[in-house]
């Protein structure tokens, strides 16, 4: 009876590790590097929106907007600053909230305007 417990106890530890690595991810690139002789132009910072719909929170399964909202939102982040062509100093912050038959989620990226 040991040997049962013991086995279901390594295969349920496995399983375990096995779904809590699934949710890791490596960091990614949001902005290009920009060139080595650069001006800073200001502050810049746009936003974006997406979300997840159809009517219960176990059943958002619908995207909309949602797998381009950071791209979306750097793009806002760039045209706030005229004539930038770049960030640096990239910080992002995603907020979300509850809507009648979804969750929306918006990222907010802030940097620095070079060119």
């Amino acid at each position: 009876m040991k040997g049962i417990h013991k086995r279901a106890s390594i295969m349920a530890a496995l399983g375990a590790a096995t779904l809590l690595g699934g949710c890791a991810s490596g960091f990614t690139t949001v902005a290009p590097t920009p060139p080595a002789e650069h001006s800073t132009l200001g502050s810049a910072r746009g936003s974006a929106c997406g979300s997840l719909g159809v009517i219960a929170t176990a059943y958002n399964f619908v995207p909309m907007g949602l797998n381009s909202r950071v791209e979306r939102a750097y793009a806002d982040a760039l045209g706030s600053v005229p004539g930038a062509t770049s960030l640096t100093n990239v910080t992002m912050q995603e907020d979300w909230y509850w809507w009648v038959i979804g969750t929306a989620r918006c990222v907010t990226i802030t940097g620095e305007a070079v060119k």
